[in-house]
This record gives structure tokens, C-alpha cells and sequence, in this order.
């Protein structure tokens, strides 16, 4: 399967299996997030794999997207380590994470498994449940699982805009 292949069969995948995900598929996933590039290759995030009861109960009170999935990825970024471009001060943490993000998204489809990017989540909240987080800025959750039989992409899954109204040629 080519990257554009990869890319357009992605979709945010809400209707997910409990099914057990083999070790190694979560192994790859996690390797393909660790790979992810951040600015000055400070790698300022953290991941959190959630999966047993008790952690997906306390997901459960900060979300109600879990969509059926026996597993969560967390993403945190570190702010305070995160490269902060002089000329005008912008932090590059929310753009580290989104990549680390990506990467678990792709790689979760290219295992064959479903997931979504879960961004409605109270996430002072569950830093107060999972005490760990407190320090990071969290990105996203990931519930990830076996699609269901009959999970499908949205129906504005493919609309997408024209190449020529998002590129501009200088």
C-alpha cells in the first residue's frame, strides 16, 4: 500500500471492537510514534496506553468517545520543554504532539485496526484521575480496536477541497 493509499483509507473510525489487539501490533504503532519528528528532536511528549478496567473507567468519566475500544493512547506534551522559536515566541509543543498523533493514527490504520481522534475530553479532569498527566498538555485520545462489521467513514468522509483552492503557486 502506497502513503496517498494509506492516507485516503483512513477514517475516524467510531464503532470499535473490544477484541484483544495482538502485542505487536500495538508494539509497531507505538515504534511509529516514537519515529515522529519534533522540532529540534527535543521529543518533548509523553504516551499513556490505557487499558485495564480501572484506566478505562476513569477515561470513561472524561469522555463519552470511547466508541467500544478496550484500549486507549494519550497524548502530553511537555510545554515547558518544548522549542520555542526566538523571533517571535511560538511554542512548537501542539505541533509536536499533532505529529506524534499522526503518526499513531496512520499507523493504527496500516495495522488494520479503527480509531478516531478524540479531542472532547475533560482534560483537567483526567489529569486530577491519572496524576501522571498532570505536568503535560494533552493532545488527544486515541481509542483503538477492531473496526466493527458495520463501521463505515462518515458520509463527508471524502469531501475534500480542489487542490487548486488550498495550494498557491509563488
Amino acid at each position: 500500500m502506497t502513503f496517498l493509499e494509506l492516507a485516503k483509507e483512513r477514517y475516524s473510525c467510531r464503532k470499535l471492537t473490544d477484541k484483544p489487539i495482538e502485542p505487536e501490533k500495538i508494539e509497531r504503532i507505538l515504534q511509529a510514534a516514537i519515529s515522529a519528528p519534533t522540532a529540534k528532536n527535543i521529543q518533548p511528549y509523553k504516551i499513556w496506553k490505557i487499558y485495564s478496567d480501572e484506566s478505562m473507567e476513569k477515561i470513561k468519566q472524561v469522555t463519552n468517545f470511547t466508541f467500544g475500544a478496550g484500549l486507549v493512547l494519550a497524548v502530553g506534551v511537555d510545554m515547558k520543554k518544548s522549542f520555542v522559536r526566538p523571533f517571535d515566541e511560538m511554542n512548537f509543543g501542539y505541533i509536536d504532539g499533532s505529529i506524534i498523533a499522526t503518526h499513531i493514527w496512520l499507523a493504527v490504520q496500516a495495522e488494520g485496526l479503527g480509531t478516531t481522534w478524540v479531542g472532547w475530553f475533560d482534560a483537567p479532569k483526567l489529569q486530577e484521575l491519572i496524576p501522571e498527566m498532570k505536568d503535560y498538555d494533552l493532545i488527544a485520545l486515541f481509542p483503538i480496536g477492531y473496526p466493527a462489521e458495520d463501521a463505515k467513514p462518515s458520509n463527508r468522509h471524502e469531501d475534500r477541497r480542489n487542490i487548486s483552492e488550498v495550494v498557491t503557486e509563488i
